[in-house]
């Protein structure tokens, strides 16, 4: 009878041991988590209460031309998107081939960049208001009519050439693995080319066309360049005023609440749609659809309406910008210039290596685990991609700074001396920031890729006596290896890319290539901001050629 509570007991005794992987699976989403708790705790709870004047006077403003900037430039994103993808997959028609991979370049330059280029080409000194001049014979201004161009809708315009690619990839996608079957018996009941794309097309397309809407919206949100060039009042502009100008915290984790409330409700939004809406296919034997060759007028019309985005989304910015780089070379040995590129090298390799080997050890340790909290925190730590840069700057800085303090406080009892704030005096808020801000790549390229991992390989290491981590180090690593340097390259270029976080947590007088060129920039000087802008640029380049390889 002694030896009946002997199996609870190891049963208990074997749920609390401290396994190191889990514990780290735990620490690392607990630092991812902890930015949006932040934000939901100061909101709740602030120091100074302006929620009443908020609601009273400019937060309903904010909220408003948020919510029709991201409606409008989803909108827009969406119809371009999948219309260049329905062309693109259905059709033959001239430069196609090139355009297919030429509609993924505008990933590559950031909205603010081709905010900049628009107001220098459309302005009145530009050339085209000083075209019309000289060919009409106006004089000033007043001589003619010309439209608003720092407004919110070129705003709307510049956000969706910039960010329509996201659903061009998804919808492209979704067009070529629909059967040739359903488009020949569309057409067989006589269905045009509209009644095919609206009947059949579009409704099989509609969850992955939802998906990169969504992931638009949400970037427009993230945006602060492009709507504070524009003069355009948003909630994320909202953050920076009621933060750094009314020098009100709360008042800004209040407003960055708002924001993490609009992003979870569409991020829930399109779960839901991808999950109501599902269609299977019937057959083993999946034919592609045969496209179409177009000639006169219809080829001439797809290859215009595919080449107009591509144009105003990267021939227009990269044109801009590389005309003042080349008329201003003096400013490429700029010592600003070269010391935000050293540090934006600098802190977006440390993010990258640290964002992507914490989603190695977090998949990892949460495999290994079977307990429910690591397994339940995995898929939560991808929201930090969601939630836009300002309210994780909000989110981050503060718990930061009070620990910060602590830290100096105990440093200094113990040596006698004060050693300064080393935690928001340096670059490692802006380090965590990003990965925090990007984790869901690294997670998401680990979990991929080691799900692609027979199962017998691990347990073929573990009875030759390996332990865990040379399984991990001798195992998985030179099999992933590829998805983890996908990942390293895509954190890195959205790391060189971020402006809001890094506007929020930079260290006094600690300039990126992003803050540079949006600092030069503003104070209407794109001589010296061009090489930055043309820099990130090219960085992004190497981004765009690696999705496009990997999506042949």
């Amino acid at each position: 009878m002694s030896d009946i509570p002997a199996q609870p007991n190891s049963t208990v005794r074997r749920r609390l041991s401290l396994d190191p992987w889990s514990l780290g699976a735990v620490f690392i989403a607990s630092i991812v988590l902890i930015p949006i708790v932040a934000v939901a705790i100061l909101a709740l709870f602030p120091t100074e209460n302006i929620w009443p004047h908020l609601l009273a006077t400019t937060l309903p403003r904010y909220f408003q031309t948020t919510l029709i900037l991201m409606l409008s430039v989803g909108f827009l994103a969406a119809s371009v998107g999948t219309g260049a993808a329905w062309l693109i997959s259905r059709y033959t028609f001239p430069l196609s081939r090139w355009l297919e991979w030429l509609l993924l370049l505008p990933l590559a330059i950031p909205a603010y960049v081709g905010a900049y280029a628009l107001v220098d080409f459309l302005e009145y000194a530009g050339p085209v208001q000083t075209g019309l001049r000289s060919i009409f014979g106006w004089e000033t201004s007043r001589d003619y009519w010309f439209p608003e161009i720092r407004s919110l809708g070129a705003a709307i315009i510049v956000l969706a050439a910039s960010l329509f690619p996201y659903v061009y990839i998804l919808a492209r996608a979704a067009f070529r693995e629909q059967s040739g079957a359903a488009e020949e018996v569309a057409r067989s009941l006589g269905a045009g080319a509209i009644g095919r794309f609206m009947r059949v097309g579009l409704p099989l397309a509609r969850p992955a066309i939802a998906a990169g809407a969504a992931i638009v919206m949400m970037e427009t949100v993230n945006d602060f360049g492009t709507v504070d060039y524009f003069a355009v009042q948003t909630l994320t502009t909202g953050i920076f005023n009621v933060w750094l100008e009314s020098h009100n915290v709360g008042g800004a984790a209040q407003i960055a609440s708002v924001i993490l409330i609009l992003v979870i409700f569409l991020v829930t939004l399109e779960k839901i749609s991808r999950r109501k809406i599902k269609f299977f296919s019937l057959s083993n034997r999946h034919r592609p659809v045969d496209r179409v060759r177009l000639s006169g007028v219809s080829a001439a019309g797809a290859t215009l309406a595919c080449l107009i985005p591509f144009a105003v989304g990267f021939l227009l910015p990269v044109s801009v910008i590389l005309s003042h780089a080349l008329d201003n070379p003096e400013s490429w040995t700029d010592e600003g210039l070269l010391r935000a590129l050293t540090n934006t090298l600098t802190v977006g390799g440390i993010a990258a290596v640290v964002t992507v080997l914490a989603g190695v050890f977090l998949v990892y340790g949460v495999r290994l685990s079977g307990r429910k909290l690591p397994r339940l925190l995995l898929p939560i730590t991808t929201i930090g991609y969601a939630a836009p840069g300002a309210v994780l700057g909000v989110g981050i800085l503060i718990p930061l700074a009070f620990l910060d303090h602590r830290l100096a406080d105990f440093i200094e009892s113990i040596t006698g001396e004060r050693a300064g704030l080393i935690l928001t005096g340096s670059a490692f808020a802006l380090v965590l920031a990003y990965c925090v801000r990007f984790f869901a790549i690294g997670q998401g390229a680990a979990d991929a890729a080691m799900g692609r991992v027979s199962p017998s390989l691990e347990m073929a290491a573990r009875s030759l006596g390996r332990t865990r981590a040379q399984t991990l180090k001798e195992i998985y690593f030179p099999l992933i290896r590829g998805s983890i340097g996908s990942a390293l390259l895509l954190v890195f270029v959205d790391c060189v890319k971020e402006l809001p976080a890094t506007m929020l947590l930079r260290p006094f007088n600690y300039e990126t290539l992003a803050t540079r060129v949006h600092d030069q920039a503003s104070l209407e000087n794109l001589g010296d901001a061009s090489p930055g802008a043309l820099l990130i640029v090219l960085v992004g380049l190497c981004a765009v050629s690696l999705l496009a390889r990997a999506n042949r």
